[in-house]
């Protein structure tokens, strides 16, 4: 139901699967993996039992953050999206969009952390738009597009959860959320919270990136279904995985990771953390026998997760035990509420 009030963030999901989804250009039986709820990249079969992976974002650099960061994330965030699908990352191309004046030396900072970081994951950058243009108050990406030639056998997407399945959650809940609200609503934090929780908060920003976690998992085994929690949040995407696997799930929140500066950072903006912007939360879904190995081995990295429910034969039961005693439905919540108090800093 409709508030009034402008939406900010992704596209409604009515929306999404009434109009957006039946308007996809020529309908070809190579794509295996087309556009759906929930899906991170789409996969097109290439033949001899290779496929071609590919997803893309937009990118926007964070007030108060260097711009070497803004460089990380355009990849980071792109790459995530194809790490979730059980492949290496191979190749990328990005549209640099400039404000007009913008120094020399502030592009230069760019593209250079841009070419850092694609080296440190393996990538290529094989093409793409740089230029300067009206309209934009600072530098944009337009799109990212991140893609990877592999077999298909290994691929896995958020369609793969079967009953039995455990759900496993890394970092916790609203990793983005609490890094960029930490940076550029600092202000309001100071003198109420302690400065190392703040800065703890901050830190988060090199966490957004689920690259590690899923190639962990994947190697570890027994993964059957990966999905960035970006806009949604964790509740948004346990609810994009069931729906796209035509499954159920029971999740219980008091067995979520949950990182205390992340608490405090929702706890200030009065965000609920499950229903928040979480890039740099991967949720797993995995056979049982699996899991302890899949958990050690993001511990043995440095990568906090837990067990955090299991996948149920019932899809019409997908439930979450809330820390409070409730139980609420999993959904895409109708606003990320990180968006409003983001924008809030701007105005």
């Amino acid at each position: 139901m409709s508030t009034g009030k402008p939406r900010i963030g992704k596209i409604d999901a009515g929306i999404f699967t009434q109009f957006l989804l039946q308007r996809l250009g020529k309908p070809d039986p190579s794509v295996i993996v087309p556009p759906g709820t929930g899906i991170d990249a789409g996969v097109i079969d290439l033949g001899n039992g290779r496929a071609l992976v590919v997803a893309e974002d937009p990118i926007f650099a964070i007030p108060g953050q260097p711009l070497e960061m803004f460089g990380w994330y355009t990849v980071h965030i792109g790459a995530s999206d194809v790490a979730v699908m059980g492949v290496q990352p191979q190749y990328m191309t990005y549209s640099l969009l400039l404000p007009p004046g913008t120094p020399d030396a502030d592009f230069r900072t760019i593209v250079d952390a841009i070419h850092r970081t694609a080296c440190d994951l393996g990538i290529a950058i094989v093409g793409g738009h740089t230029g300067y243009y009206p309209g934009f108050a600072s530098p944009t990406i337009g799109g990212v597009t991140v893609f990877a030639i592999a077999d298909k056998n290994v691929i896995v997407t958020p369609a793969g959860a079967r009953p039995g399945n455990d759900v496993i959650l890394t970092k916790g809940p609203a990793i983005e959320t609490a890094a960029i609200l930490s940076v550029v609503r600092e202000k309001d934090l100071k003198g109420r919270y302690p400065d190392d929780l703040i800065g703890k908060a901050q830190a988060l920003c090199y966490q957004m990136s689920v690259v590690r976690d899923a190639e962990i998992a994947k190697k570890a085994g027994g993964v059957t279904a990966m999905h960035d929690a970006t806009e949604g949040g964790v509740i948004g995407g346990l609810f994009e995985i069931a729906d796209a696997s035509g499954v159920g799930m029971r999740i219980d929140e008091a067995r979520f990771v949950y990182p205390p500066e992340v608490r405090m950072v929702c706890e200030a903006f009065g965000i609920d953390p499950v229903a928040a912007i979480a890039e740099g939360s991967l949720l797993i879904t995995a056979e049982p026998a699996s899991s302890p190995a899949i958990i050690h081995a993001l511990s043995s990295a440095g990568i906090a997760a837990s067990i955090i429910g299991t996948v149920t034969d019932l899809p019409l039961h997908r439930v979450l035990a809330r820390n409070d005693g409730s139980r609420i439905p999993l959904a895409v919540p109708e606003q990320d509420p990180f968006w409003p108090v983001f924008f809030e800093s701007a105005s």
